[in-house]
């Protein structure tokens, strides 16, 4: 069976409403995806980092209890697991603080078994980080070889728009490892000063990466292939947090790529109409998403979707 590796930063997300704390769960961008993902019943290994403390043991027991094993997360003693602070503004779109602690020497990580076909997903600044650029590498190379999907986002934040000029040639060795990018117009317009997509796709990311998915909240989901350029409109819905939301459009493209029976050979020529089909996974799983206070698609929803699903 097909299943998904992905790789990244582990988080313990303290989630704001006005001044007060409203919840606090575990997150980090692949994070969020992994568990949507295994909920969904898709075997899933997640590779990252935690400290051996009070904030660790919590995410670990969360992992164990949404079916994800933790044989792929380095514990290290020194230095602390690291905590976000989301604070929700009227829009219930996230503004961020990180508290992070990482030891001044990052140990190696095993790595499971990648197939064929598999799918591996990576991105935010985790991924063009130098401290952790050796075992993305190592991972992605490894990926190429065994000749998996790898599934690529940006996620590039506002905070760290100051660095976009440094990491820009990263970020394209890293569209040149895969088979698929998406990233939203927010990411876009921090690395690169653009807001127009079709500009994006054509002088950033098209020479490195024929594919590119690119979401602009309520204004809907580009399309850009070789051969395709597609615009869908995205379904109206009141959000009650943006926490997650990308993180689970994540989920549903890689569902649907499973779901579709979509393997490494068949991504450059997929249909317009499989396009369609695949997106519209990405589309609901970041609908759910936004209608809850969590990072993740509840159980409930996921057992209906894997039901219902055509």
């Amino acid at each position: 069976m097909r299943k998904v590796i992905g790789i990244g930063e582990t988080i313990l997300d303290i989630i704001f409403r006005g001044d007060q704390p409203h919840s606090a769960l575990p997150g980090g961008s692949a994070f969020n995806s992994m568990v949507s993902l295994s909920r969904l019943g898709v075997p899933v290994s997640f590779i990252g980092e935690l400290g051996n403390d009070r904030v660790g043991e919590i995410v670990r027991r969360f992992m164990q209890a949404n079916g994800m094993t933790t044989d792929y997360i380095d514990c290290f003693p020194d230095g602390k697991s690291p905590v976000s602070l989301a604070f929700l503004n009227k829009a219930n779109d996230a503004e961020y603080i990180f508290y992070t602690h990482y030891p001044d020497r990052r140990s190696s990580i095993s790595y499971p078994v990648i197939n064929a076909d598999d799918i591996v997903l990576f991105g935010s600044f985790y991924a063009v980080h130098p401290l952790t650029r050796d075992r993305i590498v190592e991972l992605l190379e490894y990926a190429r070889e065994r000749q998996a999907i790898i599934y690529y986002d940006p996620n590039f934040r506002q905070m760290h728009a100051h660095e976009a000029i440094r990491v820009r040639s990263t970020i394209m060795d890293n569209y040149e490892f895969a088979g698929m990018v998406r990233g939203s117009d927010e990411d876009f317009l921090h690395l690169y000063g653009l807001t127009d997509m079709d500009k994006v796709y054509r002088d950033e990311v098209g020479f490195y990466c024929k594919t590119l998915i690119t979401t602009r909240g309520t204004q809907g989901v580009n399309l850009y292939t070789e051969t395709l350029r597609r615009h869908f409109e995205t379904p109206v819905v009141t959000p009650v947090s943006t926490v997650g939301a990308g993180d689970n459009f994540n989920a549903g493209i890689i569902y649907g790529l499973i779901k579709y029976g979509i393997g490494y050979h068949d991504l450059p020529a997929l249909s317009e109409p499989t396009w369609a089909k695949i997106i519209r996974c990405g589309m609901e799983l970041a609908a759910e998403a936004c209608q809850n206070y969590a990072n993740y698609i509840p159980v409930e929803f996921a057992e209906k979707y894997r039901e219902n699903i055509s």
